[in-house]
Formats: structure tokens, sequence, C-alpha cells
């Protein structure tokens, strides 16, 4: 058994908010990493990837838990930790050389051996030639080969790299991601475990030796996944394909989720889409025979996972598709919302939120309670506040608005600010 490098117990991270009440951005997280590893960590938008990275590097307290590095409690900073982010993070004012040899001048080194450390991993990266020029000078691609440089010039034995290709184009993002894995099992590089954070199926599965999955609302461990793939793996395998499938499944596979989060008075986290947009789905798989490859409908539509993973999670929500072994599958009731006109789909969606959404059978059971059936907004924001960060308050409530306006459950007014039943 691989030694453990990084192990997390029961970690969970709070942030406080109105009322002296908490917001759970992470909870009772249990993992390990171990040497010789490549380990993903994926999940939705909102399922704290980055906050769980940044107390695995120490630069972020858990609320309760721990983290141990080789057995002992994480210390606040330690030198055998690097990490490579997503902004590439370079000071302008220094050259290529200057960025990669900040980090080595801290341990008090030989001027002469931060150079020659510095210029041997400059060249490990593909930039030699290219020590004196500044980071304006250089691409997207070139700078990120700097930020990597730099995180492992101090040979760290734990490389944290958080979406590091994601701000990239795609063509420079598939190279780096080629040459990073080929310096990764050809052993170039001087670390002994790589902790990647992406939202990406198939970058995870391109690179990974496991995937990490965490659901959102809080970041709960969904489920941990070995990839025993052999690389360099082929993206049109059938068992590449398979691993990605399984991803996806694991991902989009709300339905499970939905009785506990009513039975515990917690409201779902709804997907930021439009109702013509879930409408758009159904018909694009109707017209498929009701059932298709997620990975391939992706593929098909020219969508990111980000982008098709939203529209996947509503319908299910709304009980109009379900999710079986990576396919996507129409419900009796998706079926027969996707081909009745107009006037049918309110009546069929009205029926279906109301049965499955928290948070606008509760809008409506609060409207139906007051005098003049007309509330606040500030009322549910309120509300929302104990359960949400502030920036996903207006995001949930604006899309449960959309919803219940497009649905005819209730009307809004978008002067005061005030949700209401119109009048029959």
């Amino acid at each position: 058994m691989p030694e453990t490098i990084l192990e997390t117990k029961n970690l969970t991270k709070t942030y406080p908010m109105s009322g002296g009440k908490e917001l759970p951005v992470l909870e009772e997280i249990n993992m390990r990493v171990h040497d010789g590893e490549f380990l993903s960590i994926l999940g939705p938008s909102g399922a704290g990837k980055s906050t769980l990275l940044r107390i695995l590097v120490g630069l972020t307290t858990p609320s309760k838990g721990t983290v141990l590095y080789h057995g002992l409690p994480l210390p606040k900073a330690t030198p055998k930790i690097a990490m490579v982010f997503q902004s590439f993070a370079l000071f302008p004012w220094l050259t290529v050389l200057e960025n990669v040899e900040l980090g080595l001048k801290s341990f008090g080194l030989p001027d002469r051996t931060v150079r020659e450390k510095s210029v041997a991993m400059l060249d490990l990266v593909g930039l030699d030639g290219f020590e004196d020029a500044y980071p304006r000078e250089l691409s997207g691609g070139m700078r990120q080969r700097v930020g990597i440089a730099r995180a492992l010039v101090i040979e760290p034995e734990v490389l944290f790299m958080d979406e590091p290709f994601s701000a990239l184009d795609i063509l420079t993002a598939d190279n780096l991601r080629g040459e990073l894995i080929n310096l990764w099992i050809k052993k170039k590089m001087p670390i002994k475990s790589i902790i990647f954070v992406t939202h990406n199926i198939e970058e995870s599965v391109f690179l990974s030796d496991r995937a990490v999955i965490l659901s959102h609302n809080p970041g709960r461990l969904k489920a941990d996944i070995p990839i025993e793939l052999p690389h360099i793996r082929d993206r049109n395998s059938r068992d590449f394909k398979f691993a990605v499938d399984r991803i996806f499944t694991i991902l989009s596979k709300p339905a499970e989720e939905i009785p506990f989060l009513l039975e515990k008075e917690r409201y779902q986290f709804l997907p930021h889409t439009k109702v013509g947009a879930i409408a758009g789905l159904l018909e694009v798989v109707r017209e498929k025979g009701g059932s298709v490859d997620i990975s391939a409908l992706a593929s098909d539509l020219s969508m990111e996972v980000d982008d098709i993973f939203p529209l996947i999670e509503a319908s299910v929500f709304l009980g109009f598709g379900d999710i079986q072994e990576g396919d996507f599958i129409i419900t009796p009731t998706g079926t027969k919302f996707s081909d009745a006109d107009t006037l049918k789909k309110k009546v069929i969606f009205r029926d279906a939120a109301l049965k499955n959404i928290q948070l606008i059978k509760q809008i409506l059971q609060v409207l139906q309670a007051t005098a003049k059936h007309r509330i606040s907004e500030d009322f549910f924001t309120e509300i929302l506040e104990n359960h949400f960060t502030p920036d996903e308050v207006w995001n949930q409530l604006e899309t449960a608005i959309d919803w219940g306006r497009y649905a005819e459950i209730f009307a809004y007014d978008y002067d005061t600010g005030e949700l209401y039943l119109e009048e029959t």
C-alpha cells in the first residue's frame, strides 16, 4: 500500500452568516492522497472544490476536522507543497526567470544555485530562451508554463493545480495537458503527488489515477472513483468513454437527493437555467428517441460540462428526465411536456414545479397565506441567506421567479421587487 501523504478527517468549513448562523461550504470530507498518485477533484459550481484545495494547501483553516501531512497536523505553510493557479499569478515587473527564482530565494540558497535550478526548470517546461522576457510578452500558455516552473522549482512533494488550463484556448490547454502527463509518467518532475481541481470530466479521466467527486450545498464527498487506464490514454477508446460516462452519471444524478433535501427542510440548489433551455434539451433528446449518451450529447451540442449539466439537473429535479448508466432518458412526464402545445406545457410545468421544487412551493404557500397575496422579495432573500452565499441567494430566487412566472404560479413586479398572485 503506497504511503499516505495527505489525509483529511471530518473536514468541515463554514462561514458566518447574519443572526449568528453559519453557512456550510464543506461538510465531513474524509479522503487520502497517496504517494505516486494523480488525484482530480470534480464537482459542480458551488461544490467547494477551490475551498477544499486552499485548506489542503494550508492557505485556509477548516472550521472542524483536521488535515494530516504524513500523519501530523498540516502546518500553515510548508515548503513541501506548491500550487499552480488558474490566473497565472505572475509578477508583471519581474522577468520569467526572476518569477521562477522568487520561490527559491526564501530558502536562503546561494544565488548561483537559485539561478541554475530555475534555468533547468524553465528548460523542463519548454521555456528555454525566454528567461529575460516579461509576462506581458508571453501567450497564456507560456505564462502558465512559468507558473508550473515556479511551483516545481522548489521541489515540492505535492503539487496542487486549481483549474490551471481553464483560462486557455482549447488547443493550448490540450497541448499542456499532454505535456503535463508526459512529465508525470516519465517521472521528470520532482514531486510525489498531484492534486488537480477541474470541472472538465474528460480532462480528469485523461490525467488522473483517481477522481474525487463532490456534491454541492454543502460540498460533500459523493464518490471516489479509481481510473485504471494505461497512459497515454485514448479519448476515443471504449474504456475512456465508459469512465467519462460513469463520472457524468454520478455528477448528474440528483434524483436520490431530492427526498433528503425536502425531508431536512433544505432547499435544492436550483440550476441557473431558463425554461426555454430545458425545453430545448428535452426536444433534442426526444428527437434522438428519448434516450441519449450524455457525453455524446455534450459533444453533439458543442457544450462544456458546466453548460449542459445544469440543464440535465434541472430536468431531473422537475421529473422530466432520469440518468441511467451515463444516459439521459426522458420520463413519461418529460415526454408529455415536450410534445404538448404552449398552454399545456405551462400546466405540466406548474404541476412538476409545485411537486418537486421546495422554494417554488414555499413561495406559493406564503403568497396564499398573506391577506394581499403580495410580498417583498426581501422576505425570501432573508430566508435564503441562511442556506446560500450572498451571491447565490439572488441566483436561486431569480431562477424560482423565472420558473414560477412561466408556469403562471405567481407573478413578479420588477419595479417594486414584489412577488404576487394574479387575480383569476
